[in-house]
């Protein structure tokens, strides 16, 4: 990510806890200094699998506190590891702005997000996916960042030493590896 989305900053965080790793690699890589920046809550889960809108926002808001002493007057590169409904990351700009960050530049581990997994990652529908209906810049409005960078699947298939016949890539490249009835919804079948 460092080398396809390079950034003048500061200080690198990650988005507690699965971008940690991700953010101490691409300070490595661009001799940003690496900061612990978002402190979070142990005791709220995953939201983006949460089943109603207003609960995955009330989420998010109890979810991070930033570490203002790290924030406050830097450029920060802020790593996360997807960007899947769009709920979480603009709070998470919020948050460090309100804390004083003077640019925020978001860096996503996963390439955009454009298609719904059938093979059981139970993440969202298409109309609820960001990358679905909105570009990259679109995106970066919407979060509120200075600059936004996804790792392409390209770099994505190089990190993980495989390639697109190795992984399924379907939800980033609409690719996928066995036919499928797009127009089915995730609880087509609960419903009745």
């Amino acid at each position: 990510m460092a080398r396809e989305h390079p950034a003048d900053a500061d200080v690198v965080i990650g988005v507690p806890d699965s971008a940690g790793a991700a953010a101490v690699g691409y300070a490595h890589e661009s001799n940003i200094p690496y900061g612990e920046g978002l402190v979070k809550n142990r005791y709220v889960g995953r939201t983006f699998i949460e089943p109603d809108q207003k609960l995955r926002e009330l989420g998010v808001w109890v979810k991070f506190n930033p570490l203002s002493e790290v924030i406050k007057g830097k450029r920060i590169v802020v790593v996360d590891d997807s960007i899947v409904r769009g709920t979480t990351t603009p709070h998470v700009v919020s948050l460090l702005r309100r804390a004083g960050a003077e640019e925020v530049h978001m860096r996503v581990c996963a390439p955009p997000i454009r298609h719904p997994c059938i093979l059981g990652v139970d993440m969202a529908t298409k109309a609820e996916l960001i990358a679905s209906h909105k570009s990259i810049d679109e995106i970066r409005k919407f979060i509120d960042a200075d600059s936004l960078g996804y790792l392409s699947v390209k770099g994505l298939l190089k990190v993980v030493g495989g390639s697109s016949g190795g992984f399924c890539d379907a939800c980033f490249t609409g690719k996928y590896p066995i036919p499928v009835q797009l127009e089915m919804d995730k609880l087509m079948l609960e419903h009745h």
